[in-house]
């Protein structure tokens, strides 16, 4: 694999579980998680996003920005989790948030989670679901920027080769359920938490902050002031920190 389109491409798609949202009761094979990055790549392509744009998202553990990432690496755009970049083509929020951020000159505004209050917004699930359910080839530099965090840049070959490293010292594998408890706004929790397990045929788990349960095999937490304590309480029998990433 070379880049993260690669782990949305037309062969992965299966009906394993790619990620698992047990608070939203919503499930995606990896049949629909590749169809639906597709899409996405597709309305962010009818909102100008091209090769070399960015593209801002909120780090909500949900399915709509996790499959904006995707959508934007298919392109060849860099990512940021920072919504207050004045410098991107699409900004994707959720809804109750649409009000904190005003119409800007070269950035369209999509929400998700609900419609939209200003007909100028878009509504991610509503576009999304309608397009076209196939993405054009379209070559990706591997060295090209997939993320921008904290104002530094991180290719595709970056990205993946560190994927590469998780799966081989934690020895994941298709069977088991990575829970994401950190953000994914930390590139070390997107990588261990996200790009790992989708590359092995693993299952991503966006966890149910109501279930005190163990929700996998493998828990995911980032560096805080705090990290000892979120490991503890991590219930997942083996849990990876940011700094076992690095």
């Amino acid at each position: 694999m070379n880049t993260l389109g690669d782990l949305v491409a037309r062969e992965r798609r299966s009906s394993a579980t790619a990620l698992s949202v047990p608070a939203l009761d919503r499930d995606y094979s990896y049949r629909d998680f590749c169809t639906t990055a597709w899409k996405a790549g597709n309305f962010l392509g009818f909102l100008g996003v091209r090769g070399g744009g960015r593209v801002a998202v909120e780090p909500d553990l949900l399915p709509e920005p996790l499959l904006t990432v995707f959508g934007a690496a298919l392109h060849g755009a860099t990512t940021t989790f920072d919504t207050s970049d004045p410098d991107v083509r699409a900004l994707v929020v959720p809804q109750d948030r649409e009000g904190d951020f005003e119409d800007v000159p070269g950035t369209k505004r999509v929400v998700y989670g609900g419609p939209p209050s200003d007909p100028g917004v878009s509504h991610w699930e509503t576009d999304v679901w309608s397009e076209n359910p196939t993405f054009p080839p379209t070559p990706v530099d591997p060295e090209t920027a997939a993320l921008d965090v904290d104002g530094e840049a991180y290719s595709h070959r970056y990205l993946l080769d560190v994927a590469a490293t998780v799966v081989d010292d934690a020895d994941l594998t298709e069977e088991d359920d990575v829970v994401v408890r950190g953000s994914i706004a930390d590139v070390d929790v997107f990588v261990a938490g996200v790009l790992a397990p989708l590359s092995v045929g693993a299952t991503v788990v966006f966890p149910d902050d109501d279930d005190c349960g163990s929700q996998g095999t493998v828990a995911v937490v980032g560096d805080t002031d705090e990290t000892e304590t979120d490991v503890a309480d991590a219930p997942e029998d083996h849990v990876l920190t940011a700094s076992d990433v690095r």
